[in-house]
């Protein structure tokens, strides 16, 4: 299945968090999880949900217009949100992290045991971070310092950092746009692995890319339409 098939897929399934709301919950506000306090979950449809510093959640996150926000140390099951972004603090541990429209930020050593995926969003993993299955979207940029996927990375629009000894065990994949998307970018999305970095997979591409590729930096190959041969390897810390 595309990339477009599941983002379809996920927004169609996301939509029922209006109707789906759990007893911990609110139409019109925000709703905050206290510092070390236990719930059994949250949700808004136009309003943030936060978690505070060092709390256990044991249901899910939801909003439909609003931001999500886990504190540091905090342990929580999945967070969804349609519009807004989802901000995970250090040291906490989640499991699937998913938003249609916004970016998903994840801060130094938090283990996410599931996936993590926008539609229209970034996606930033910062050092020590884990994710036990892949990361994915559509549009926006893909930025791994010092971080592991176990499983792939998936893209169709924005350039994908993998920095600072980053890990992808599975495959780093860039997909062809189709339909509004293929009108939409003119511009090649850039690739870059840096020093000490590691695609366990090969780096598959449907559509043309500027690939750079660390002289320190591993990768299992290149295929799609293009090959090893088109990457521009380089020294120091950037291309």
């Amino acid at each position: 299945m595309s990339l477009f098939s599941k983002k379809n897929a996920f927004l169609a399934g996301v939509t029922a968090l209006i109707f789906a709301l759990p007893a911990y919950g609110s139409i019109n506000k925000s709703v905050k999880i206290a510092d070390g306090a236990s719930s059994t979950g949250a949700s808004s449809v136009n309003g943030s949900v936060t978690v505070g510093d060092n709390a256990t959640v044991t249901g899910d996150l939801s909003t439909v217009n609003g931001s999500i926000r886990i504190g540091e140390g905090a342990a929580v099951e999945a967070a969804t949100t349609v519009n807004g972004g989802l901000r995970v603090s250090k040291n906490a541990k989640t499991e699937d992290l998913e938003t249609v429209n916004g970016a998903i930020k994840i801060a130094d050593h938090v283990e996410v045991s599931g996936e993590v995926s926008a539609v229209n969003g970034a996606i930033t993993l910062n050092e020590g971070s884990t994710v036990s299955s892949s990361v994915s979207n559509v549009n926006g940029d893909i930025s791994l310092t010092g971080s592991t996927v176990a499983k792939n990375v998936e893209t169709v629009n924005g350039d994908v950092s993998v920095m600072d000894g980053a890990v992808i065990k599975g495959d780093l994949r860039m997909e062809k746009p189709s339909g509004w998307n293929n009108s939409r970018n003119s511009r090649d999305p850039k690739i870059t692995i840096g020093p000490g970095s590691r695609v366990e997979g090969v780096i598959y591409v449907e559509r043309k890319v500027k690939l750079y590729i660390s002289e320190t930096a591993e990768v299992g190959g290149v295929e799609g339409v293009m090959s090893m041969d088109d990457a521009i390897r380089f020294s120091g810390n950037r291309p």
